[in-house]
């Protein structure tokens, strides 16, 4: 049999994509992972009236949740890429590779927020993996392909091209996130799976899908390749847990009218709106007002770029960081750290005594603050998990209690302490939700 040739062109591909993607979908995996929840059922779950007040009551028991995604091996001994919301905590991993061969899977580091996770196959050796391709080599217009397990009927490739690069915000699923835009249909099941060039190589892992309908509508999201391989270093490494740099500032994309009072010719750049005085920026020198051009060299839009930019540098190195003053451009160095862990987040639960028990609380600190995208200056005490009594109060994991009847709450356990003793008949709590200040107040 001949031997089938990677096309190295769009004139090449005329005929099919049939010999890149004979090279590629051995390195594609179907995940199928399982989590154990503990559940309340109420006896009163059917009767509609009673339901609303005892819609959790009753003895804990556990459900198993199953899970359908997709991965991709990065070595030959096993190491597989997917998405967080796929594998990231799960109890039980199960990978099933294209030629229906079957690997226990453990999970070896994973993060909620960029959706990613890295696996490790037990007892794998010599398997196919995919190669990464430079993430700012990637153009709008170029071929891509898309590996996966839509709707769990087995493993399918559709085409379609690079439709956008550097796109973030709501629209993406992941306010957070910085990815690649493809207009190959992308399915539930995809997640996690490849997103690949003409030449067989990793352009990005498939995570979402912008759609009404739950199906492809042509816009679909990946995580850029240079991503995945700052995660398989750290794993390989024996990083169990993924640290992202810290910037300890925040700002906004540069528009027309701030691009004319800053001496730009066009809007690029981000502008610093506020600034962490123990940031390693500010140990850098730079200061509110001051605008960030460009990373490395390579020129930023917005925060998100800005951030995505120091990730793919890593903990322990330096970015050259392009700063706009006074009409004057300059480069500098800012080290790579993580965010600082002072003061401690001492997690507590509010007991029985309390008017909340079992509350959740951490307190805020700098890396929380980044974590959570919260606005620099938060100090309070964070909800962890409200619990049920909490939920059924309207409280929220990821709310801020900012003070109790009045009483500031700066850490975890002056919130518990003013919890356990309210003064008067009412409770009225400050909260921070989503950048609003919320207002509540219950009566004892």
């Amino acid at each position: 049999m001949a031997e089938t040739k990677v096309p190295q062109s769009e004139a090449e591909i005329s005929l099919g994509f049939a010999p890149v993607v004979k090279k590629a979908t051995p390195a594609v995996v179907n995940i199928y992972a399982k989590r154990i929840v503990q559940t309340r059922s109420s006896p009163f779950a059917s009767d509609p009236f009673f339901s609303q007040f005892f819609n959790s009551v009753g003895p804990s028991r556990p459900e198993v949740q199953n899970s359908l995604g997709s991965g991709v091996i990065l070595t030959s001994d096993g190491y597989v890429v997917s998405n967080y919301h796929v594998v990231g905590e799960a109890d039980e991993i199960r990978v099933v590779l294209s030629d229906r061969r079957e690997f226990k899977a453990k999970v070896l580091l994973a993060d909620k927020q960029a959706d990613l996770a890295i696996l490790k196959l037990d007892g794998a050796k010599d398997l196919a993996h995919l190669d990464l391709r430079d993430s700012d080599s990637v153009e709008v217009g170029d071929l891509a392909l898309a590996i996966g397990n839509p709707f769990g009927v087995g493993q399918t490739v559709s085409s379609g091209i690079v439709s956008g690069l550097a796109r973030s915000g709501t629209a993406t699923g992941n306010e957070r996130g910085y990815f690649i835009q493809t207009d190959a249909p992308i399915n539930p099941g995809n997640s996690g799976g490849a997103l690949i060039d003409i030449t067989g190589k990793l352009i990005g892992v498939n995570t979402s899908i912008l759609t009404r309908s739950g199906g492809s509508n042509g816009i679909g999201f990946a995580i850029p390749a240079a991503m995945v391989k700052q995660f398989l270093s750290e794993a390989q490494a024996g990083k169990t847990h993924y640290e992202r740099p810290w910037a300890g500032l925040s700002g906004q994309p540069v528009d027309a009218d701030m691009a004319q009072a800053v001496g730009l010719d066009r809007p690029q750049g981000m502008v610093i709106s506020a600034i962490d005085t123990a940031s390693p920026f500010a140990a850098a020198g730079f200061k509110a007002g001051d605008v960030v051009l460009a990373v490395d060299g390579v020129p930023v839009s917005g925060p998100a770029e800005v951030l995505y930019r120091m990730s793919i540098t890593g903990l322990g190195q330096t970015a050259r960081i392009t700063r706009l003053r006074d009409g004057q451009q300059k480069d500098i160095d800012v080290q790579m750290v993580a965010a600082p862990e002072e003061p401690a987040r001492n997690p507590v639960t509010t007991g029985k005594g309390s008017t909340l028990p079992g509350l959740n609380l951490i307190t805020v600190n700098p890396a929380v603050v980044a974590e959570k995208q919260l606005p620099l200056s938060t100090q309070g005490a964070m909800i962890a998990d409200p619990g049920s009594l909490g939920t059924r109060a309207g409280l929220q994991e990821g709310d801020v209690i900012l003070s109790v009847n009045g009483r500031d709450t700066v850490t975890s356990e002056d919130a518990e302490d003013a919890l356990s003793n309210p003064p008067g008949h009412y409770l009225e709590l400050v909260l921070l939700r989503q950048g609003r200040t919320l207002n509540l107040r219950y009566r004892l």
